[in-house]
Formats: C-alpha cells, structure tokens, sequence
C-alpha cells in the first residue's frame, strides 16, 4: 500500500501540488496594449500620456453616511525616513502632473512601500 493511501484512511488530509519549472519568457513577445483587440476599438480612451485630473463632469456623486458614524481612529503605518522622503517625492511628482490635489477630508487610506527588483520603490495604497 502506498504512504499516501495509508493517510488517507487514517483520515489525515492530503494535498496534491504539481509543481513545474517555469519556463524563461520572451519579453519581446509580451503583449501590448495596443495589441488587445477591444483596446484597438477604443483606443480613444486609453491615450499615450495622461493630463492630470479628469475634468469636472455634469454629474455630481457623493456618498451619504449614516448621520452618527464617526471616523475610525487608526494609526498610520509606520514609515522609515527613505520611505517617508520617497513617499513625499511621489506625492510632489503626482501633484505637479496634475495626477492628485490637495485635500482637506479627515478620511485617507494608509500608504505603503514594496522594494521593486530595480531597488526602487512602489507605492502602494491602502483602500
């Protein structure tokens, strides 16, 4: 009888992984956006270099709280000094592309960094 099938009657749970190597990618065959064929008939609305904030529209939307809630009191993540420098240079870059404004709402979302393979920092947000 096989060990497997021995653990099995004694009732203990068993897990199958297949596990392969993965094979190294042609980068050069990644597809594009443009290479999408629902992107090629809107590519309207996907341009090349963002302008900043989307413009006012005609319709207003908000979010209505219950009358009594109050904000959730929360510490920030704490951050090092690289990250708090970067995290003010990102917020700079972003507001100066017209990408972010200013904000005076009690309401924010913690903010996070993950090492990229370059040595670099992305920015996560934490919704």
């Amino acid at each position: 009888v096989h060990q497997n099938t021995k653990y099995l009657l004694k009732g203990c749970p068993i897990f199958l992984a297949h596990v392969t190597t993965k094979g190294a990618e042609d980068k050069s065959k990644e597809k594009r956006l443009e290479d999408i064929l629902l992107v090629q008939d809107f590519l309207e609305v996907f341009p090349e270099d963002l302008t900043g904030i989307s413009p006012t529209r005609q319709v207003e939307f908000q979010i209505d709280l219950i009358p009594s809630a109050a904000l959730v009191a929360r510490a920030p993540y704490q951050l090092a000094p690289s990250e708090m420098k970067e995290l003010s240079d990102q917020l700079k870059e972003l507001a100066d592309k017209g990408f972010i404004r200013p904000s005076s709402s009690p309401w924010g979302a913690p903010v996070l960094f993950v090492k990229k393979k370059d040595g670099s920092l992305r920015m996560y947000i934490n919704y």
